[in-house]
């Protein structure tokens, strides 16, 4: 069931005639909006993802700092004043990161859709091995 901010956002977006569908779809928008040299290709992406991944860190940080105790769930956080907006600058920054990974992946030739594709694939068979858990790229 979609959460008040979804709702929300969906609404935005629709009254506006963008509604993007897949990844792929999204990778195309989002370079259409990539303004930077050709000699920073790669380079420029992978520094933004960095910058902003660590705007999101900052942002869950606060939440965590600033949710009162008697708040157990993001649900619970959505219904406040406060926690809508918290959600709603995470959503804005969570967003930036995934900019930042479909230029990236533009520059790189790969499309968003290879990459989530091979990523759940990744996953299911760690699942399907036991090992989810643990680290090392290659378990």
């Amino acid at each position: 069931m979609p959460t008040k901010l979804e709702n929300e956002i969906k609404k935005f977006y629709e009254g506006k005639g963008i509604m993007i569908t897949s990844f792929d779809d999204y990778q195309k928008e989002a370079k259409k909006t990539a303004i930077y040299p050709d000699e920073f290709k790669i380079t420029y992406p992978a520094l933004g993802l960095a910058s902003e991944a660590g705007e999101v860190a900052g942002k869950v940080k606060k939440i965590l700092r600033d949710t009162p105790k008697e708040i157990k769930t993001l649900g619970d956080l959505e219904k406040t004043n406060q926690g809508e907006m918290q959600l709603k600058n995470l959503a804005a920054e969570i967003g930036d990161v995934l900019w930042y990974c479909a230029v990236l992946a533009e520059d790189c030739g790969i499309t968003l859709s290879h990459i989530a594709n091979q990523n759940i694939a990744k996953l299911q068979s760690r699942k399907l091995r036991g090992v989810l858990q643990g680290s090392g790229d290659t378990r």
